[in-house]
């Protein structure tokens, strides 16, 4: 299967710079991390996903997540729900504060969006799923907006229906689809499969979006020779590494892996995002929020560990910062470059990746 030509993809009225897309994560895509990331080479981006319950609108962290000042267009939010009036009513709403394209999430696995039937629980009943963008692109087509769908192969591993759902999407209007290449009940476990991904792509006309395990540059051109697909979209692998768009980009065009990043450039730009986060969240919920991006960004690198637990305990954005700077400049005395661990060293230095996760967790309740 060839790969897609490099370069600009046309998305309704707009030309995305390039095939590199944010996915979007609970937590994670905030204003200032999607800023930072279309700055190292990520063509687009797509914002958390805010909820279609009118009553929640108002509230602190739907406010943010709805907030994109200074971000380059096309701005695009994601919004989940199970009704299709009130996701229509959401897409307006989202329009009217400055977003150029709504997304649809039917691709979270989270238990607390599935109990709901939103999210892959949708792809459970697709006349509902049909019913849900039928309304979406009604609200968005007389304003312009395109819509797009983000999906998983299927509930489960007997019932992958990512190509029945697309085709119907297709036909109602909407302007690109993604496919995260697991199941509903795999989560995040296992390893994702591109299969599915290219039957979706083999039957649409409109551009299709690979997602799921992209975490190098090779692997980001085996995924696109595997499926064919028209951009791919990376996630849990832009934590703490978002200079990964570039290091694709480059490799794609090139066949030549780039240099890890300086660390005084690294520690400009993760600088730059701290003080971006904080004047979003404010001292204390912006303190908190900004250990697991600092976290994400040290636990490659020789004494990342050690440096995130004593940086946990401090109390202050000021302090975070100047420890990280710190931290980088002492590193930096031995090193150029990021000096990442071998895959082996970062099993070892990092310890129990369930205790990695457990962290991770209770630092994105404090954001809720």
């Amino acid at each position: 299967m060839s790969m897609p030509p490099p370069g600009p993809l046309a998305l309704g009225p707009y030309l995305l710079p390039n095939r590199l897309f944010v996915a979007p994560m609970a937590g994670v895509t905030d204003r200032p991390f999607r800023v930072l990331c279309k700055k190292l080479g990520a063509g687009y981006a797509v914002s958390e996903m805010v909820t279609s319950r009118k009553e929640l609108w108002n509230s602190l962290k739907t406010s943010r997540r709805a907030n994109h000042e200074g971000e380059s267009a096309p701005i695009s939010v994601q919004i989940a729900g199970t009704d299709a009036a009130m996701m229509a009513e959401a897409a307006a709403y989202n329009v009217d504060r400055g977003a150029q394209i709504i997304d649809i999430n039917m691709g979270c696995p989270a238990k607390k969006v599935c109990n709901k039937w939103a999210g892959s629980a949708l792809m459970q009943d697709e006349a509902l799923a049909l019913e849900i963008v039928e309304a979406v692109v009604a609200a968005c087509a007389p304003r312009g907006v395109p819509v797009t769908l983000k999906m998983r192969t299927g509930w489960c591993q007997a019932e992958k229906n990512a190509v029945a759902l697309a085709r119907a999407a297709e036909s109602a209007g909407v302007a690109m689809v993604t496919v995260h290449g697991r199941t509903r009940e795999q989560g995040y476990s296992g390893h994702a499969e591109y299969d599915t991904i290219a039957a979706v792509k083999a039957a649409l006309r409109i551009p299709v979006v690979a997602n799921g395990d992209i975490d190098t540059p090779r692997k980001a051109r085996e995924v696109l020779a595997a499926t064919g697909a028209d951009a791919l979209m990376i996630g849990r692998a832009a934590q703490g590494r978002p200079w990964i768009f570039a290091e694709i980009a480059h490799f794609l065009a090139t066949g030549e892996e780039l240099p890890a990043p300086r660390i005084a450039d690294a520690k400009g730009w993760l600088v730059e995002h701290l003080h971006d986060h904080y004047a979003l969240y404010g001292e204390l919920t912006g303190m908190r929020s900004a250990r697991k991006h600092i976290g994400w960004a040290v636990r490659a690198l020789p004494g990342g560990e050690d440096f995130r637990r004593r940086m946990n305990a401090l109390e202050s954005c000021e302090a975070q910062v100047e420890a990280l700077s710190g931290w980088l400049d002492g590193l930096a005395d031995d090193h150029e470059r990021l000096p990442y661990l071998a895959a082996a060293d970062l099993d070892e230095a990092t310890g129990d990746a369930a205790n990695d996760e457990q962290h991770q967790d209770q630092e994105r309740r404090l954001t809720a």
